[in-house]
């Protein structure tokens, strides 16, 4: 790739060079005052031509030289006025190029001075014409002027909308990148951290036996470390990924808008809760209403389950003294899922570890956007966590 642009440059370089020779050729036999209508047209070219800023010389300061230089000579030319036609075309040219590069790819003021000078330089290109030749007066100056203009706006109109066009490409881009991030945090918080929990839990179980050896128990003691540490940076990893805009807040219009690689739903509860009690002291048990299966979307559905995930994993974390887990998945009189998770772990969560991740806020988010409603709060024994998605509505 660095090789075919480089080539690229060389080929572009070798035709400016070309191409300037050919416009500086012809003033060798005319008389010495044609000799800056030929440099000036030449020096047009060679800014229009060449791809890329030069050292400290950028394609804006090049084209405000340029600029510059044309309009000096528009209004200070006082050689022969019969060779003025022939460079003219060449200079005109390039002045319409370099106006488009500057409107297209440069920043706003840039393009407000620059675009400015160059725009002038083109529209005031004919008057090196009804300037200086005596049979001319003003009428055909600003005849000239506004033959001038049009061509210079629809170049300018050219450049404005292919910027406006590569704006939009590159807002496309951003928001897919923010997509991909924000599915990134969601699936880092919801799946790793809940795996992550368990092995600290089975950390903490092992050092619960007073015949395990020191040297065990010590290990342990390491691994269950090591195990908060990496969910601390895990939370930190999500809290970056989801607060991009610097302001706290996630980006996106709601966490539902990331598709994700993989769906869960209702069908899946089981195989959760199964191995939620696999791993902990609390028992879990699944009370799931039977025939609710195509009653919710495929995201109300993913939905759910990260829901009934997010409080398993906040239940192993944070109240590690439960000993009971009930999951409920019931239909409501409108005919909507309403899903709970309720244990009795005792009010508040507040655990062995410090700080938070963002699930909760991010549930609350995702069943939001999908035009449910989500609640989590403690209650008599425990704490609660609950939300209703709506029904799919019927095709």
């Amino acid at each position: 790739m660095d090789g075919d642009v480089r080539s690229s440059g060389r080929k572009r370089r070798v035709w400016c060079a070309v191409l300037v020779v050919m416009v500086l050729f012809p003033a060798l036999g005319t008389s010495v005052g044609a000799l800056p209508l030929a440099l000036c047209a030449a020096v047009a070219v060679a800014a229009a031509m060449l791809g890329r800023p030069t050292g400290r010389v950028s394609l804006v300061r090049a084209s405000g030289f340029t600029a510059v230089l044309s309009l000096v000579l528009d209004f200070g030319y006082v050689g022969d006025p019969k060779p003025v036609g022939f460079w003219l075309p060449f200079e005109g040219v390039a002045l319409w190029v370099l106006l488009y590069r500057v409107v297209r790819r440069e920043p706003v003021p840039r393009v407000l001075w620059g675009g400015g000078l160059v725009g002038a330089a083109t529209v005031c290109l004919l008057l090196r014409i009804t300037l200086h030749v005596p049979e001319q007066g003003w009428r055909e100056s600003v005849f000239a002027v506004l033959l001038g203009f049009f061509p210079a706006a629809c170049v300018a109109g050219v450049g404005l909308y292919l910027r406006s066009l590569d704006g939009r490409r590159a807002r496309a881009v951003a928001q897919a990148l923010r997509e991909q991030r924000l599915e990134v945090a969601r699936d880092l918080h919801d799946f790793v951290a809940h795996e992550v929990t368990g092995m600290v839990l089975e950390a903490q179980a092992a050092q619960l036996d007073g015949g395990a050896p020191t040297e065990a128990r010590e290990l342990f003691e390491r691994i269950e470390g090591a195990g908060l540490r990496a969910l601390d940076s895990m939370d930190q990893t999500v809290s970056a990924l989801r607060q991009v805009d610097g302001a706290g807040r996630a980006v996106g219009k709601g966490w539902a808008e990331a598709p994700s690689t993989r769906v869960y739903g209702l069908a899946d509860l089981g195989e959760l809760v199964g191995r939620f009690s696999a791993m902990s002291r609390a028992g879990a048990q699944l009370s799931q209403e039977e025939g609710l299966g195509g009653t919710l979307s495929r995201e109300a559905e993913d939905a759910a389950y990260r829901v009934v995930l997010e409080s398993l994993t906040n239940v192993r974390r944070h109240a590690p003294h439960a000993t009971r887990v009930v999951v409920e998945v019931r239909r409501t009189a409108e005919g909507s899922v309403e899903v709970t998770v309720a244990d009795d772990g005792g009010g508040v969560p507040g655990g062995t570890r410090s700080g938070g991740g963002t699930g909760l806020a991010g549930l609350a988010e995702r069943v939001d956007a999908l035009g449910g409603s989500f609640r989590a709060g403690p209650r008599d024994e425990g704490w609660r966590v609950g939300c209703v998605l709506p029904a799919a509505k019927a095709r």
